[in-house]
């Protein structure tokens, strides 16, 4: 019945609202980090990587390391490496404070004067000439050290030479450069003055003829044609000073003491343990295009694209839910044991175990009407039937729990400041968790019609509708009120309108409140005939002005913005269209929908775009829906993500609810947290430090709800 009317709906999309029949899916490069497993006595800090002639150099604090064919060779040794860099035959220099010296086992003794000072940079100019940066000057090794009088009480942070064999020296006192023996300190005749006379990093591109350096608050190019250019915040560089610049001449890397940026055709940033094992970037390597290792204090970060398509990332998520998700039916996020690593991964109950169980069966609901596939069948009943579960175990009639557990399960308390109590089920299998909330309804009466229409048999039909009217009855039976456990209104399962139209303390929720009993009661309506519902509504419409409300369901703005109440402010739509066609409120309802949408367009949330594509019958912004779950990250792992200290992401001079940072627009997916649902896509800093993973839901719905749809392949 319900697809169709999809395909009816779908033609009438592309033919006058110029929706897409389908948006291409084509096979597209994911960023995928991989942490290079060193050997134990290389340590974790790697201070530079090198090309070698089979495969790769890793110089650390400990040792030289070389890998090939995926092994590791070499050995620790007892000086203390500070600096290596490579001459022209491409042999290997190491300084430590005490001397430096080539693997053959030449020594190089330090200069005397550079006793005290820090090491800051070491380079071969040609096979006779070595340079020493350190904080006191530079000094030139040609049989032995000759201090450069010109940089004196200078500190030294990088050198290279350019394609005309121009020595550039960056330095706390001037962009300093040597040509035909005579030294040129830049910033007194061209620098700019936002420089400070500061540079940290040298790299040489355009075959050595342009000159890449960084400064305080920007990267720039010295370039041999004139074509000179900057990159500042406002160009989008993310963060600096620069440390280390490293590029293959199609794109830059950046390296920072907080992540590594790329440059292509567009700013990428990483930070946080989803990409790098510490924040400090040592240095960086290009092993060949879209792939690069990046050497921190604590390890190797391979960042590499990795081609896929979108239904290989559901595989993906799938493969995650199953092995670390579904406790006794009830998918929901994972705890790690040892933050980070999946292997100490557990379960437990969570608050609203119902809601985003629910989420997952409308995943699997619209995965199984677009492939057919007998194990999207198997999981949705399954769901469906912890759904069930959750309504019948309570013994209360239309009263789904929150959460369950087995009866001999260990169960955690809720730390809501909102009482929650355990209870045992009368056949003392199991206990629930009380208290429920709009959440849990919402989730159910939303995903229940989707099992309905698109997965379940004759048997489960029946079920379907007996749970919906149980459910939908014990509200309209009390005084639309969700009745406790104790006999008493849970803390939000309120929808009367002496609350909602009257109470101050509902101001918040009266049109997301009534959006959602309008929707329910029109829902149950459409499955049981039961006359009891219309008449409830009539009255909450005609008499209460529920519809008038429900147009203003979305509170944002001046206001509190709340974004996890988005996902029960958009499930509604779905039953309230569907099934008041006819209705003369009708267009209020579209009203609603359309004001929400608008609301929460520039959040990029590729379920919300979803969603109001199809209920709309127009396009609302497929391609960025497509382009974010392109960009959603494959590992799931709540890792701390911060970026409160970028230069590129404008800073909203308002806090959000919870009185956290946030952007004018949203984080870079990649870049920020990874749950979407119920979170604020602007805040700076989210995370949970690797504690917790989530399911992959988020992606899962949008995808398949899309392909139900025919918005992509």
């Amino acid at each position: 019945m319900i697809k169709r009317f999809t395909l009816s709906f779908l033609i009438s999309i592309c033919l006058f609202n110029n929706i897409p029949a389908q948006i291409s899916q084509n096979s597209f490069y994911q960023k995928v980090q991989t942490n290079i497993v060193l050997p134990p006595e290389a340590g974790k800090n790697i201070i530079r990587l090198f090309h070698s002639a089979n495969g790769i150099i890793a110089v650390s604090n400990n040792g030289v390391f070389r890998y090939s064919n995926g092994k590791w060779l070499g050995k620790a040794v007892n000086d203390y490496w500070r600096l290596a860099t490579t001459d022209a035959q491409n042999n290997l220099w190491l300084a430590s404070q005490k001397t430096i010296q080539n693997e053959a086992g030449k020594i190089i003794p330090l200069p005397g004067e550079a006793g005290r000072d820090t090491l800051q940079c070491l380079y071969w100019e040609n096979n006779q000439t070595l340079h020493l940066g350190t904080t006191g000057g530079l000094y030139t090794w040609n049989g032995g050290w000759t201090p450069q009088p010109q940089l004196k009480d200078i500190s030294v942070n990088d050198i290279i030479a350019d394609a005309q064999q121009r020595l550039w020296v960056a330095t706390n006192n001037g962009l300093w450069r040597r040509e035909g023996g005579k030294w040129t300190n830049l910033d007194e005749t061209l620098m700019a003055e936002g420089n400070h006379r500061t540079y940290f990093a040298l790299a040489a591109c355009n075959k050595g003829a342009d000159i890449i350096f960084s400064s305080p608050l920007s990267v720039g190019c010295i370039a041999a044609n004139g074509d000179h250019w900057v990159w500042k915040s406002t160009d989008g560089l993310p963060y600096g000073p620069v440390t280390r610049i490293c590029t293959d001449e199609k794109e830059f890397w950046l390296g920072t003491r907080k992540g590594a940026i790329q440059k292509d055709t567009a700013w990428h940033y990483y930070n946080g343990r989803r990409w790098l094992p510490a924040s400090k970037v040592n240095d960086m390597l290009i092993l060949q295009p879209g792939k690069v290792w990046i050497a921190t204090p604590e390890g190797i970060s391979e960042i590499r694209n990795e081609q896929t398509t979108l239904v290989q990332k559901a595989d993906h998520y799938e493969a995650v839910i199953d092995k670390r998700h579904n406790r006794c039916g009830l998918i929901n996020i994972s705890k790690l044991a040892v933050p980070g690593n999946i292997a100490t991964s557990f379960t437990e109950n969570e608050d609203n175990d119902g809601l985003w169980t629910s989420c997952y069966l409308a995943a699997q609901c619209f995965r199984y009407a677009v492939t057919k596939e007998a194990h999207a069948k198997e999981k949705a009943i399954r769901t469906f039937e912890a759904l069930e579960r959750l309504e019948t175990i309570t013994g209360i009639p239309g009263y789904p729990a929150r959460s369950y557990a087995k009866a001999e399960d260990k169960v955690v308390q809720s730390r809501s400041p909102h009482p929650k109590r355990w209870h045992f089920s009368k056949d003392g299998k199991w206990q629930w968790l009380d208290d429920t909330s709009s959440d849990e309804i919402t989730g159910h009466l939303f995903t229940l019609s989707l099992f309905y229409e698109l997965v379940a048999d004759t048997m489960q039909k029946l079920r379907v509708k007996q749970l919906v009217d149980r459910i939908v009855s014990h509200i309209v039976d009390n005084d639309l009120h969700l009745i406790d456990f104790d006999g008493k209104p849970t803390r939000w399962g309120i929808w009367h309108p002496d609350s909602l139209n009257h109470s101050p303390n509902w101001m918040y929720e009266r049109g997301l409140n009534s959006l959602q009993i309008l929707s329910f009661l029109k829902t149950a309506l459409h499955y049981t005939g039961n006359p009891k519902f219309e008449k409830a509504y009539r009255i909450l419409v005609d008499k209460h002005g529920y519809a008038n409300n429900a147009v203003q369901a979305k509170i944002f703005g001046p206001f509190e913005t709340s974004h996890s109440d988005d996902i029960l402010n958009f499930f509604p739509y779905y039953g309230l269209l569907k099934y008041s066609g006819n209705d003369p409120h009708h267009t209020r309802f579209i009203q609603s929908l359309e004001r929400s949408w608008r609301n929460v367009r520039n959040d990029r949330m590729p379920v919300w775009n979803v969603i109001a594509s199809a209920l709309l019958g127009k396009n609302c912004d497929l391609d960025i829906a497509l382009e974010e779950l392109q960009q959603y990250p494959p590992d799931l792992i709540d890792w701390t993500m911060e970026n409160s200290h970028r230069w590129d992401l404008q800073k909203d001079p308002l806090t959000d609810r919870g009185r956290k940072q946030q952007a004018v627009h949203p984080v870079p997916t990649p870049e920020s947290g990874v749950s979407r649902w119920n979170t604020n896509p602007k805040r700076l800093d989210t995370g949970r430090g690797g504690e917790t993973e989530e399911t992959g839901t988020y992606y899962l719905f949008a995808y398949w709800m899309g392909r139900y749809y025919g918005f992509w392949e």
